[in-house]
């Protein structure tokens, strides 16, 4: 079985970018759309995200494959490609 990878991959900025984010990185909930003050939820959330990885896609809420290393981290999702910090 052939894997065929496609070239799109993006940046945390392009998708976890509170502006442009559907979803919560974290918990995957549909986001508060980032014009206006966080709810009690996704400011804990924002504060998690801070130290953490996301492990949701902002951009279509599914669970992304997050590898940590001591150096850093990347998250994948299998529609938008590979995000980094």
């Amino acid at each position: 079985m052939n894997r065929v990878s496609l070239p799109h991959a993006s940046t945390t900025a392009d998708a976890v970018g509170p502006t442009t984010a559907a979803f919560c990185g974290l918990c995957g909930e549909p986001s508060d759309g980032g014009t206006g003050p966080a709810s009690d939820v996704h400011h804990r959330c924002r504060e998690r995200l801070a130290m953490e990885p996301p492990r949701y896609c902002a951009t279509c809420r599914r669970r992304m494959k997050v590898q940590v290393t001591p150096l850093g981290w990347s998250a994948e999702c299998s529609r938008h490609g590979v995000l980094a910090p």
